[in-house]
């Protein structure tokens, strides 16, 4: 077969998500960096909360690439071979925690991206945005 159909990630989904995200963060009392990539990596949607960390908009988004890149949470990515993978990507890669691939009917779609948290804070607020999707699907 040449071609395949595929599911797509929208930006009402992304929205739909960065609003769980924040409330979320909201009530875990951390505000986050929270970055929402497509299949490709390209930035969906990005929100800085207000009091989140700047840097961590940085950190957020290689995560979400990494979740994308690799379909599994950004965290997955072996202890020794972190550094190397950040640095011969340019910093686009991590393996810190907060990042989740974000995968509909068996197809990955995208990444998540937290940062500003503990690394169990980030990955919480990753975790209800990623079911405000699920459980919209499934509605």
């Amino acid at each position: 077969m040449f071609v395949e159909p595929t599911l797509r990630l929208t930006h009402r989904a992304a929205l739909k998500m960065l609003e769980a995200a924040a409330e979320k963060a909201e009530a875990l009392g951390q505000p986050q960096c929270i970055v929402i990539v497509d299949a490709s990596g390209e930035t969906i949607a990005q929100l800085r909360m207000t009091g989140a960390k700047y840097l961590s908009v940085k950190s957020a988004r290689a995560k979400a690439r990494t979740a994308a890149s690799i379909g599994a949470p950004s965290n997955a990515i072996p202890e020794a071979v972190g550094p190397a993978i950040a640095a011969a990507t340019g910093g686009d890669m991590t393996r810190l925690q907060g990042g989740l691939p974000i995968i509909v009917q068996d197809q990955l779609i995208g990444g998540i991206g937290i940062g500003s948290g503990t690394p169990e804070q980030d990955l919480e607020v990753a975790m209800a945005a990623i079911a405000v999707l699920k459980s919209s699907l499934s509605a």
